[in-house]
């Protein structure tokens, strides 16, 4: 059947235009939709702490970095489709365009399912991995079996909104994770001031809100003019578009999984220190974190679709200049951040919990963390941008490496000489540090313009 091949209106071409602005427009929604989703958790960190205590807040923590994993996994495949999607939008190739959707609607749906049959049963064995202590084991466990029964629409949520961001739609994205955001936010508060459902509530309330931005992303894409629009009776898995996408987005999948893996492990070294008040404390600094990146993740995403489209374009030129400006504005407006949670620290943590040592805690976590924050948006960045050139194995070794390999063996070692607050803590930063370092000497030696003479 002819393929729909209008509907530009809501999309941003960046094979043309002034490219600083392009990407401000791009990143600038993608920010406001990361900041709305990181609420779900965020939001439910706050009602817990205030409503049902340190206990519960600790509980919430200790189930962030198993969630963070699942999500960041889902995110990294969905990469593999942005970047399939967006090649073929730049190189008007609408017929591969309307295969690639289809084919990961479909592939959402599958593997979503699977992934929450089995989560749900390995839950007990996660948190007891973990050393998660026996008085927050049960509500967390609660906590986690509810949420991975949302796993299906999350996953279909992140596909679908990937679609529309690799045509350069990011404002309806960015608008269905407000409504679900605001729904989130006020179920809570229901379910658990009003229904008394305890962490169950926090637990239900996210998984309808994600329920309804799934749906509001799938009905988009029915409904859109574009070459990129969603026809249910078309649906169907197209081995080469699926191995397309698994060769870019399952290696980012990997890394990014592992990578919030990683910070499972940090978790259960926070968990060792065997109190509660340490972990209610990392758990505040953890949702502040989320928060604090934010910019530097959208930059990258934003440089993912800008190089895939300029190289489907084989334009190499701009492509290398819209790398060069995300990484000046990224850094930048990382920096500006780290002196604005530097100085607001623990009014930061009072939003989640007042009590004096978590307080303590969660403030001391902030102040270690952020003068390292800057090299974030290196790592993002340039990790993005070479993502959207089609090499994803490299970004994948370089953090695994960093986040996983370097991080453990420096927390290995250093936790039996000291094994406090302050060792711990610093498990983050060492690891930004060597990415940095390692990404911009690989980036340097990346071969596009050869790449792009190979295609021709």
């Amino acid at each position: 059947m002819p393929r729909p091949q209008g509907g530009r209106k809501t999309n941003i071409d960046m094979t043309e235009g002034v490219i600083w602005k392009q990407l401000v427009l791009f990143a600038i929604p993608l920010i406001m939709g990361n900041v709305f989703q990181q609420l779900y958790n965020t939001v439910d960190s706050i009602v817990v702490g205030n409503y049902l205590g340190t206990s519960a807040l600790a509980a919430v923590g200790a189930t962030t970095a198993i969630c963070n994993t699942l999500v960041n996994f889902f995110n990294g495949i969905s990469i593999g489709a942005g970047v399939v999607i967006s090649t073929s939008f730049g190189a008007k190739n609408h017929e591969k365009l309307h295969e690639a959707v289809e084919t990961t609607i479909l592939f959402a749906v599958i593997v979503g399912c699977f992934v929450s049959l089995i989560s749900i049963g390995v839950v007990p064995v996660m948190l007891k991995w973990m050393s998660t202590p026996d008085d927050v084991v049960g509500p967390a466990g609660e906590y986690l079996k509810i949420y991975f029964v949302g796993v299906p629409v999350l996953f279909l949520y992140n596909m679908g909104s990937a679609i529309l961001r690799a045509v350069g739609d990011t404002r309806r994205p960015l608008l269905f994770l407000i409504i679900s955001s605001c729904l989130n936010i006020v179920l809570d508060i229901l379910f658990v001031a009003v229904f008394h459902w305890g962490i169950s509530g926090v637990a239900i309330a996210t998984v309808m809100a994600e329920t309804v931005s799934a749906f509001l992303a799938c009905m988009t894409l029915t409904r859109t003019d574009g070459a990129h629009k969603l026809v249910l009776r078309d649906l169907h898995i197209n081995k080469t578009c699926l191995g397309e996408i698994f060769r870019i987005g399952l290696p980012a999948g990997v890394q990014q999984g592992l990578t919030a893996f990683s910070n499972a492990l940090v978790q259960a070294y926070v968990n060792g220190l065997g109190s509660s008040v340490i972990m209610a404390g990392w758990s505040c600094h953890s949702k502040i974190d989320q928060f604090a990146i934010l910019p530097a993740q959208s930059m990258g995403q934003a440089a993912t679709t800008f190089v895939g489209q300029n190289l489907g374009a084989k334009n190499v030129k701009r492509a290398r200049k819209g790398v060069r400006q995300a990484v000046f504005m990224g850094v930048g407006v990382l920096i500006c951040i780290s002196i604005v949670m530097a100085l607001s620290a623990r009014s930061l943590v009072s939003l989640f919990n007042r009590d004096p040592s978590v307080l303590h805690y969660g403030t001391l976590f902030i102040l270690m963390t952020v003068p390292f924050r800057f090299c974030s948006s290196f790592n993002q960045i340039l990790a993005g941008s070479l993502r959207g050139s089609g090499d994803a194995k490299g970004p994948m070794c370089i953090m695994l490496f960093s986040f996983v390999v370097c991080r453990q063996i420096y927390l290995f070692f250093v936790t039996k000489i000291a094994f406090n607050e302050y060792t711990v803590g610093l498990g983050y930063p060492v690891g930004w540090i060597v990415c940095a370092v390692i990404s911009y000497f690989y980036y340097k030696r990346s071969r596009w313009e050869e790449q792009v003479e190979k295609e021709a």
